[in-house]
């Protein structure tokens, strides 16, 4: 014989049930909408996919009297544009999502946050691709970057940088109450980076102390990985390590957002 079971109390508020912390479905279905949103955008598009471009097409001749000069930087800058401008855009996106009031009213549903973060970092995923792939096709055939590796393995660090940029975009937005504050951690996390990533000079020649801060820093592994697609016909085993170190530190920071996602800006 079943025991009946108590009437809740009045005023009573019944929790929801309890939710997965990742679905495919629920997270495919926050990536269509960002996409769909964005493609309402044409100026964020235009951001995304054509200023690496324009920026690559001007270095290049900047350096028309030195071609050997845009060989040597040209590839480490073809991974740290796709990630400067994932990380602009992400961060923004995400942190109008919190001020709008949208991000509340998506937690309050079946919803959790390894979802949001799982599709918005889906989403920018595939534009960093396009943007990937347009900028790599661009250096290479088009504005003659010379590599002796195989182009395929510049464009997988590319795509790598940018969404190692969107997972930082994600992580910094939770800590900003403004579009202002969002495009002030720029100067905090992707500047030092660019620093000591040793575009400017080998990053054994730098202070130890300095070298010390390069080495803990993905960017620097970004531009390595790109240093070794320049000299290395083969696949060596540097440009692995440094392809899961950007790789581990993508999805390290990704787990990152969503632990310190907020519903709202305070």
């Amino acid at each position: 014989m079943t025991t009946p079971t108590a009437p809740a109390p009045a005023g009573a508020t019944t929790l929801p049930a309890p939710t997965r912390p990742l679905s495919l479905s629920r997270t495919t279905a926050t990536a269509t909408r960002v996409l769909r949103q964005l493609s309402h955008d044409p100026r964020t598009i235009a951001l995304l996919t054509l200023i690496p471009c324009v920026m690559l097409f001007l270095l290049r001749y900047v350096f028309d009297g030195s071609p050997r000069t845009f060989d040597n930087i040209g590839a480490s800058l073809l991974g740290i544009f796709p990630l400067i401008t994932m990380f602009l855009v992400t961060s923004i996106a995400t942190l109008r999502e919190r001020t709008s009031g949208t991000l509340e009213r998506l937690l309050a549903m079946p919803l959790g946050k390894g979802d949001l973060i799982a599709g918005y970092a889906l989403a920018f995923g595939a534009l960093a691709i396009v943007q990937s792939a347009l900028a790599t096709g661009l250096a290479v055939w088009l504005l003659g970057l010379d590599v002796t590796g195989s182009p395929w393995l510049l464009l997988l660090v590319a795509l790598l940088d940018a969404l190692l940029g969107t997972a930082l975009g994600l992580f910094v937005s939770a800590f900003a109450a403004s579009e202002f504050q969002a495009v002030q951690f720029m100067p905090a996390v992707i500047f030092p980076q660019l620093l000591l990533c040793g575009l400017f000079t080998p990053r054994d020649n730098m202070h130890p102390a300095l070298e010390a801060v390069s080495d803990v820093l993905p960017m620097s592994y970004a531009v390595d990985g790109m240093n070794e697609v320049l000299r290395h016909t083969d696949m060596t085993a540097t440009f692995i390590r440094d392809a899961l170190i950007v790789a581990g530190c993508a999805l390290l920071v990704l787990a990152l957002g969503a632990a310190t996602l907020k519903r709202r800006t305070a």
